[in-house]
């Protein structure tokens, strides 16, 4: 069944190497989408000066694509060697990644007064028309604190159109943990506080070993991982849902 989820990427603890950790984060999903066949578009993304990703918001669609995914939220944390380290100190930092499913929401309405609404000129690639013309949209929901910021598309209108989306979706899942007893906001459950004490997964380079604390389980092909093959560790998910099934 194709599915289709919203995902986002933020630099934790950690300063640059934490920015620079969740590029890394972002490269080794991206591969991964490109070997299911799945299509994927960055809605708005975030860099440092040497490259690392402060924020990244990108949509996912394919066959099962949230099913795959959905335990991929929470805190990642990395323990390496950073390269502007000249000590050759090993550093922990983190960053934190939501899946938010992409939702077919027509019965949420958003009143205009209810939302400000910014344009500005695209930093990302596109084109002169992009780069020269504030079609790049950022949007505040006023009632509820929400943000949402989408820079992909070459019009002002079709940025407006897949925020406006992505913000009926957030209001969704804001209004479902209400309903729940919750008035947490899901990504906010999903990624804590990005403390290192909340990591659901470690990257250990020094060891060549991921653990996914919640599993109980490490795999010792650290390189391969970051190279986009999470299949295993996908699939140990997948088993333990069939099991608990």
């Amino acid at each position: 069944m194709k599915e289709s989820f919203y995902i986002e990427i933020r630099a934790g603890v950690g300063g640059e190497e934490a920015a620079l950790f969740a590029r890394d984060l972002w490269l080794m999903y991206s591969k991964f989408f490109i070997k299911q066949g799945w299509r994927f578009n960055i809605l708005d993304e975030t860099k440092t000066d040497l490259g690392g990703i402060k924020t990244l918001i990108a949509e996912v669609s394919g066959e099962n694509a949230y099913s795959l995914m959905k335990n991929e939220s929470g805190v990642h944390r990395v323990q390496r060697v950073p390269l502007t380290e000249k000590s050759g100190r090993i550093h922990t930092s983190t960053a934190s990644v939501a899946i938010l499913p992409k939702l077919d929401l027509p019965q949420i309405q958003i009143k205009d007064s209810d939302l400000e609404i910014e344009f500005f000129r695209s930093s990302g690639p596109g084109g002169q028309n992009v780069n020269k013309v504030e079609t790049a949209v950022r949007i505040l929901h006023k009632p509820t604190g929400i943000i949402v910021t989408c820079q992909s598309e070459r019009t002002q209108q079709r940025n407006r159109e897949i925020a406006i989306q992505l913000l009926k979706n957030k209001i969704w899942e804001l209004e479902q943990q209400k309903i729940s007893g919750t008035i947490s906001e899901l990504r906010r459950n999903q990624i804590g506080s990005q403390e290192r004490s909340e990591k659901i997964r470690t990257y250990n380079f020094p060891q060549n070993r991921v653990t996914d604390h919640r599993l109980g389980k490490s795999w010792n092909n650290l390189e391969n991982i970051m190279k986009g093959e999470i299949e295993p560790i996908i699939m140990s998910f997948q088993k333990l849902q069939n099991i608990e099934n």
